[in-house]
């Protein structure tokens, strides 16, 4: 048989040409694979995805339609009870909390003479802090701003101010006063707080003459 190159400058070593395609080839059969290899691992990823998205809904169904479940069953009428009950024990923990031997001893160290306490109520407003009301005696006008400065300059109550003034038959001043007590651990909450009246027992720790009601520490 004839072969007859007719090109300008003749190349007959076919066999380099032949290794360079089929090295090609194999290259695109290689990639072909890997990339159908990583198509099926993405749809499978994807699938194992969709079935851990629906398994997670299903759970959460299954738990709102319990708790709705244990919503209705429970009765609220018992829960009342245990609530109180719960706020109950509370208020005698932080009475036992509650030093009012310390709060006395501070009155002992700023009280005039002339100003006598007649009740002591301490109580927690909604921002947690202790606030006293003190109802006193007083003779003079004078007497009892020299007992809220007092109170003041002790640092340990702040924000002193007279809520009600009024004269009592003797002629003395009959107030009411509300401060915020900053004692060196007040009670984290006093939902009860326990009012002191006129010739109720007083703590006998260096209670000054002059405070006529207290309370137990």
């Amino acid at each position: 048989m004839l072969h007859t190159n007719l090109s300008t400058r003749p190349f007959y070593n076919t066999r380099l040409v032949r290794i360079g395609l089929i090295a090609a080839a194999v290259v695109a059969v290689g990639l072909t694979v890997f990339n159908a290899v990583e198509l099926w691992r993405l749809q499978r990823a994807n699938r194992d995805l969709g079935q851990a998205v629906s398994q997670n809904e299903n759970d959460a169904r299954e738990l709102r339609q319990k708790a709705r479940t244990v919503q209705q069953s429970i009765d609220r009428s018992q829960l009342s009870l245990v609530d109180a009950a719960a706020r109950e024990a509370n208020a005698l923990i932080d009475r036992r909390a509650f030093s009012w031997t310390e709060l006395l001893n501070q009155f002992q160290d700023t009280l005039p003479p002339s100003v006598r306490i007649v009740s002591v109520q301490p109580q927690v407003d909604q921002a947690g802090r202790v606030m006293v009301a003190i109802r006193v005696l007083s003779r003079r006008q004078e007497d009892l701003d020299s007992f809220i400065e007092a109170l003041e300059q002790s640092g340990v109550f702040r924000d002193v101010l007279s809520r009600s003034d009024s004269s009592v038959e003797d002629g003395a001043l009959a107030s009411v006063l509300q401060a915020y007590y900053n004692a060196a651990a007040p009670p984290a909450a006093i939902t009860t707080p326990p009012a002191s009246e006129p010739g109720s027992e007083a703590p006998a720790n260096r209670t000054p003459s002059n405070v006529i009601a207290g309370g137990r520490r």
